[in-house]
């Protein structure tokens, strides 16, 4: 169950050791805070005290030319890397490639990672991120559905700000996986003079209408919990019930049916409590994935659920504008971006690309992360 339980939750952004890495000495990282007094967004909207979290590992070089940005994915944070203590039972979840030696190495790279605008995570102790479970500075209350709508170009344009606040003015490359490429696709589209390569992980530049579709799916459990009341629940209590059932779903979306299969097959969830003798008696996949979202509902804003599809649901970089290095990592098997897009994507910008195997379809960018290792290494020393 251990192992079932580690591959599941990974789906939702907790922080997993990958096996390899397991005995490391582990990079120990900081979190800190950038504030803008406020924020317009692509529509038009304005947010005011804005804050956001985030992390580095490595030294800027002088000429603050070796930067590289790691964007998150939709349930993610900045914890793509290291561990804020030693004690931490696991590092972040790219720590399998990035830190000294590795291939995204910190003893060449400055590497910087930022938690979103309405980041899933509002109650996790080390996330820092304005959004709708914020207080609105005009009403003493927090936003709810009244936060303004932000799309992927906002995320990166806040990591922008983030970025010119240190001092930097071109970043050697951006790096994502999931929501994260379709961050490092905006960036390398709308501002390319501040690119100098990406590197895109199981993602496309844009939202597909069935990955749309897929998305308000993932959405519709919360809306559908009367305890939603319209995003109107912050002194009543959240609508926790249609929140696990959002995760839930997202979770087994993001893996595959060869994963379910090797890992549960149709094993029940407590021998001698047979499926098919009793409505209540469940599968062990069921039950693992009821334990994955109850324990991720615990830190998770269910209106910044919503914000985030909303987000994913707008990105639109077009990829012919796409002009710097890019080197595409992608899962055969991905169920979420589907590879047709993907090498269509590839094509009209001209990207190298790197399959990834494994049981886990779109979550094989995080699991099998590192057969992509040594291209990555490559592309970044170029």
């Amino acid at each position: 169950m251990r192992v079932t339980l580690r591959s599941a939750i990974l789906a939702l952004g907790c922080a997993i050791a990958l096996p390899a890495f397991a005995q490391s000495p582990a990079l120990i990282v900081e979190k800190k805070t950038f504030d803008m007094p406020a924020y317009t967004t692509v529509a038009g909207g304005t947010i005011k005290n804005v804050k956001i979290g985030w992390q580095s590992a490595g030294t800027l070089n002088a000429d603050k030319s070796n930067a590289i940005l790691i964007a998150h994915f939709f349930s993610g944070t900045s914890h793509a890397f290291g561990k804020y203590a030693e004690s931490d039972a696991a590092p972040g979840y790219w720590d399998a490639i990035i830190g000294p030696g590795k291939a995204v190495d910190t003893n060449k790279y400055f590497v910087i990672s930022s938690d979103t605008l309405v980041n899933l995570n509002v109650k996790a102790p080390r996330v820092v991120t304005t959004g709708p479970a914020s207080i609105n500075p005009d009403t003493g209350k927090p936003y709810g559905m009244s936060f303004p709508v932000v799309s992927i170009k906002d995320f990166v344009n806040v990591q922008k700000a983030l970025i010119e606040s240190l001092g930097i003015k071109k970043l050697h490359a951006v790096m994502g996986p999931s929501m994260g490429a379709l961050q490092a696709y905006e960036w390398a589209a709308s501002y390319p003079d501040m690119v100098g390569r990406v590197v895109a992980a199981i993602g496309t530049p844009s939202a597909d209408p069935f990955l749309i579709g897929w998305l308000d799916v993932w959405a519709e459990p919360v809306r559908l919990d009367p305890k939603w009341k319209g995003g109107d629940y912050y002194d009543s209590g959240p609508p926790i019930e249609g929140l696990k059932a959002a995760l839930k779903a997202i979770t087994l979306h993001a893996n595959h049916w060869e994963w379910a299969t090797k890992t549960f097959g149709t094993a029940p969830a407590e021998a001698g409590k047979d499926p098919a003798a009793a409505f209540d008696n469940k599968f062990k996949v069921q039950t693992t994935l009821d334990a994955v979202a109850t324990t991720r509902a615990l830190t998770s804003d269910a209106n910044s659920l919503l914000y985030l599809v909303k987000a994913n649901q707008l990105a639109s970089a077009d990829p012919s504008k796409i002009k710097v290095p890019t080197l595409i990592v992608y899962a055969p098997t991905d169920l979420v971006f589907y590879p047709p897009y993907v090498e269509q994507a590839a094509k009209t910008i001209g990207a190298e690309t790197v399959p990834l195997t494994g049981p886990n379809g779109h979550l094989n960018g995080f699991t099998a992360i590192t057969q992509a290792g040594e291209k990555i290494s490559a592309f970044l020393g170029r």
